[in-house]
């Protein structure tokens, strides 16, 4: 039997950047993932928003998927465009990026962190005691943690065998999606009618002047809303062929089809993140329907918030409630988010009444004030985790800042690279002895000349100190007088070294 720290079920976009996350900790941590690679078969989702492309830059890899993506100065709420580009970040962009890229570039960067990855084999079930668990593979093999998240979709196996339950809306409607050769030229773009929305498109496109050209030839993408709602079985190329007719007229001579799915409208979420020694993250922890693209981000962004704190407990420096702020912080936020994807759902509807109120919403998402509060909530900006009361700053994203240090110019996302805290120190420093957290606080004295400004929020008081969490969320706000400061670093990074 192998032994590690943590181990991971699922190697998706997720369960990678998790792993990631851990690694940068000094956790000992492994992937078990069914497939035989990370060679994706097909593009499946598209992109991800604003702050999960801050989330990367924090930890130093987002060039990587800015040189292979495109980069879309929009939101989208459903079919209205949501400029971002006054947005105080930046990224004031969302990136068009195929998660098949997507996963070889994470797959990249993990190959050089020291991650176990058990390929072609999933979790089967597992048994937890008071020290671990203990974790049956489809191989026949079996594994010891201290702790196993479930990164494993949808239908995740962890979940089911932790029995949380998993409460919500069933599927009231159904898309197939697909990646094909047509003997015909399609009709690209996107067409919306009574049923739904559709789509066709090329795999291979660029973005100029917020539009999408396509180039020539090479597979379609196909996006289609069923008349009905279709069976929980495989989708054929019979359907998919039947679902053309209906909406084009024509199949356009379909044939050699990638890959074909079909997704649903299903809007849940799970009712606890933890149980015990097992966890859960992005699509284990909640499904959506995709309109507005946030189902990625939504998962990175629970790895993120997951990561260190658990890192932490492993390593013994926090105790083990550390891990109740993981679901008090992300369930609300992915439960804003479904609500807002069933609101998008109800606005893809085209018929005359639908219509009506597509109309109204539009016109309002075109006044300022709404626009950037739908673009924040979309783009992940505006997460406000509730650490209590005080200086607008707690509970929210720090502001990328251009540092000045003794060591020269810095942006506070460089500081985040190592994923350890940090304690900015913006005025004169002292007054109160951090010493006994020396060991994992980072404590940098730096000058910032400039507006402190939060999207959506606006301008707001410059502070004298913060306290840096590793995900990049404020957890303490304060001047000289330090008042809370040894609490915040308790809390969150665990008691004082003794002397």
């Amino acid at each position: 039997m192998s032994e590690h720290a943590v181990v991971i079920a699922g190697g998706g976009p997720t369960g990678m950047v998790l792993a990631a996350e851990l690694a940068l900790a000094k956790v000992d941590v492994a992937v078990v993932e069914r497939r035989p690679d990370h060679l994706l078969v097909g593009s499946r989702a598209g992109g991800f928003h604003s702050r999960t492309i801050e989330v990367l830059d924090q930890r130093g890899v987002a060039d990587r998927f800015l040189a292979e993506g495109q980069v879309a100065q929009v939101a989208m709420f459903a079919a209205t465009r949501l400029d971002m580009s006054d947005f105080p970040t930046r990224h004031p962009y969302s990136l068009g990026i195929w998660q098949n890229q997507i996963e070889r570039i994470l797959a990249a960067w993990i190959a050089e962190l020291p991650v176990r990855i058990y390929y072609g084999c999933e979790v089967t079930g597992f048994a937890q005691d008071d020290t671990g668990v203990d974790i049956e593979r489809s191989d026949g093999q079996s594994l010891r943690a201290q702790y196993l998240v479930g990164c494993d979709g949808g239908r995740s196996v962890i979940r089911q065998a932790a029995d949380i339950e998993f409460p919500g809306w069933d599927p009231t409607k159904s898309n197939l999606i697909a990646e094909v050769e047509m003997t015909e030229e399609p009709d690209l773009g996107i067409r919306h009618d009574a049923i739904g929305v559709h789509a066709l498109g090329r795999l291979e496109y660029e973005i100029r002047d917020g539009k999408v050209v396509y180039k020539d030839g090479g597979p379609v993408r196909v996006m289609l809303t069923e008349q009905q709602l279709g069976p929980s079985s495989e989708p054929t190329m019979r359907d998919l062929s039947a679902a053309l007719l209906t909406v084009y007229g024509t199949d356009f001579g379909v044939h050699s089809p990638t890959w074909i799915s079909r997704f649903t409208d299903t809007t849940r979420q799970a009712a606890a993140y933890r149980a015990g020694r097992v966890l859960l993250a992005g699509d284990s922890a909640h499904v959506h329907y995709p309109v507005g693209g946030q189902g990625l981000s939504l998962g990175v962004q629970d790895a993120v918030n997951l990561g260190w704190k658990l890192a932490q407990v492993v390593n013994g420096t926090s105790p083990e409630n550390l891990l109740d702020t993981y679901q008090g912080e992300r369930h609300p936020v992915a439960a804003r988010a479904l609500q807002h994807t069933m609101a998008q759902t109800a606005l893809q509807r085209r018929d005359e009444r639908s219509k009506a109120l597509v109309d109204v919403v539009s016109e309002l998402a075109s006044m300022d004030e709404p626009r950037k509060r739908l673009a924040g909530i979309i783009s992940g900006l505006d997460i406000h985790y509730d650490l209590g009361e005080g200086h607008p700053l707690l509970g929210r994203r720090m502001p990328d800042l251009d540092l000045l240090t003794t060591d020269g110019p810095l942006r506070v996302f460089d500081l985040l690279h190592d994923a350890k805290p940090v304690l900015l120190y913006l005025g004169e420093p002292g007054g109160f002895d951090t010493t006994p957290w020396a060991d994992r606080v980072q404590m940098i004295d730096a000058e910032y000349v400039g507006t402190w400004e939060l999207p959506v929020l606006g301008e707001v008081t410059a502070p004298t100190a913060v306290l840096i969490r590793p995900d990049g969320y404020v957890a303490w706000v304060g001047d000289r007088t330090h008042l809370g400061l040894p609490e915040a670093l308790t809390t969150w990074f665990g008691p004082p070294t003794a002397a």
